[in-house]
């Protein structure tokens, strides 16, 4: 067997020992440190990539649309719809039957009271004309034969009375004289009789045949034209309508419905407004003449009628037309005004906030969702019956003052247009700010009460500034 030899440690030279010796042991310690600073600046870069990213993916503070608080007047008014009508119109018909044989009118014609419009043929009501004279002469001559009658019956029962006295006459002749002297008279009053009504015949004939010319009742203008020559009209119970008539077209009356929700507030001699189709953009001043009393029914609502005037001085409002009148019930001067969007208008919660727990400052009530809302449940319930029906629900008004939190006002609704409401300042309530909002400091609660035994003065109403910029909406940021 032959022996396995170690190897042998390398031998090392002198100046290989000098060489080591002189390099001394590895750097290690720089070493580090460099890797150190280089993680700690790589720590730095990371977190504020990080602090980027953030600040990039946070909500941008919102931005809101605004409009200046004014002074101004306010008018409230109450809408109806109605159709003008001529003041005085007249539908003429026939009043006897027959065809017409000339009509003289054109609708548009002006005609005087008295002028004759048409004419039906008279030659039927001129026969009977003519035989009511005839019997009217018959009845005449009747009478003066029953005069002479009665002279020869009165002479006769004389004599016979004169006769019986002297004793050459007896008791029955005197009796038969007086008998024949009695239907002598009754006979005259008969033929009397038969006289007048023969001339009441006539008379009635008469007055048909001057109804064969139709005649204008008024002094007006044709409206409408209903037949021709040589037409045949019939006069009935229910006489058809021949002529249209219209006294003067310069004054018309507009008959308008209005709601029952807002009769309590119309009054006669308001003035009022209103305008029609034919003439975009132009109002016409109106006032109110008369209310009926009489209700119209209809399938949901209930209306009364009411009559406006109308000067038509220049003929540009032609009857039929349909109008929009607006009547004014209440005029507000020198008063705070301000869209009814800014009384719609809430806050949006911010980003990260709970549905429930503390509000964010200044935003006041509590958080029902952002952007426009119709605020507060119970909010403005008792300024809405000062504005009216349609008035906006809400008793604060939000203004931009620079911050991110925009500033509630409270205020009193004092009447609306549908447009714009009038306000004023009103004192916080009693209590405090707005539910979540502290008042006595960050670490306390807020105090139960404000009164006279709470030791805390009431708060006079906030100022309202000329130019403030009130929010009505929350700015949408253009897409990027």
């Amino acid at each position: 067997m032959s022996a396995v030899v170690a190897p042998s440690k390398p031998a090392f030279t002198t100046e290989t020992r000098d060489v080591l010796r002189a390099a001394g042991p590895p750097r290690s310690k720089g070493r580090r440190w460099r890797w150190l600073t280089l993680a700690v600046i790589a720590a730095a870069l990371t977190g504020g990539a990080v602090i980027a990213v953030q600040r990039a993916r946070a909500p941008k503070p919102p931005s809101f649309v605004t409009v200046p608080l004014a002074k101004g007047d306010l008018v409230q008014t109450v809408t109806a719809v109605g159709t003008l009508a001529p003041v005085d119109s007249v539908d003429l018909g026939a009043v006897v039957t027959g065809k017409l044989i000339r009509v003289l009118v054109d609708v548009n014609d002006h005609v005087k009271a008295g002028q004759v419009m048409a004419e039906i043929d008279p030659e039927q009501l001129e026969a009977q004309v003519r035989q009511n004279a005839a019997q009217l002469e018959s009845a005449r001559a009747n009478q003066v034969s029953a005069r002479v009658t009665l002279a020869e019956t009165k002479l006769k029962a004389q004599r016979t009375n004169e006769l019986n006295a002297q004793g050459l006459a007896t008791g029955d002749e005197k009796d038969t004289a007086q008998a024949a002297l009695d239907r002598a008279e009754a006979a005259l009053g008969v033929a009397i009789a038969q006289t007048t009504v023969a001339q009441a015949s006539l008379n009635n004939v008469k007055t048909q045949l001057s109804h064969a010319l139709i005649k204008a009742p008024i002094d007006g203008i044709v409206l409408s034209r209903a037949v021709e020559a040589g037409q045949t009209v019939t006069a009935g119970f229910q006489t058809p309508v021949l002529f249209t008539l219209a006294r003067d077209l310069s004054k018309l009356e507009l008959s308008v419905e209005v709601d029952e929700a807002d009769i309590a507030k119309v009054k006669e001699a308001q003035t009022a407004s209103f305008t029609v189709d034919a003439y975009p953009g132009r109002t016409f001043p109106s006032k109110v003449l008369l209310l009926h009393n009489l209700p119209k029914a209809g399938a949901t609502v209930v209306t009364y009628t009411a009559l406006l005037s109308v000067d038509n001085d220049d003929r540009s409002l032609r009857p039929g037309m349909t109008a929009t009148a607006a009547i004014v019930t209440d005029r507000l001067s020198d008063v705070w005004l301000v869209d009814n969007a800014a009384l719609r208008f809430e806050p949006p919660r911010p980003a990260g906030q709970r549905r429930q727990g503390f509000f964010f400052p200044g935003f006041g009530g509590p958080p029902g969702g952002g952007g426009r809302g119709p605020g507060p449940a119970g909010a403005g319930a008792g300024n809405a019956a000062a504005g009216g029906r349609g008035a906006p629900q809400g008793d604060r008004i939000f203004l931009a003052d620079g911050t991110a939190a925009p500033r509630r006002v409270p205020i009193k609704v004092l009447a609306t247009d549908g447009t714009r409401t009038a306000i004023e300042a009103r004192a916080p309530r009693e209590g405090g700010a707005h539910a979540g909002q502290r008042r006595d400091g960050p670490n306390r609660p807020a105090a139960s009460g404000a009164g006279p035994g709470s030791g805390e003065l009431p708060q006079p109403p906030p100022a309202l500034e000329e130019g403030a910029p009130v929010i009505v909406d929350v700015a949408v940021e253009p897409a990027s």
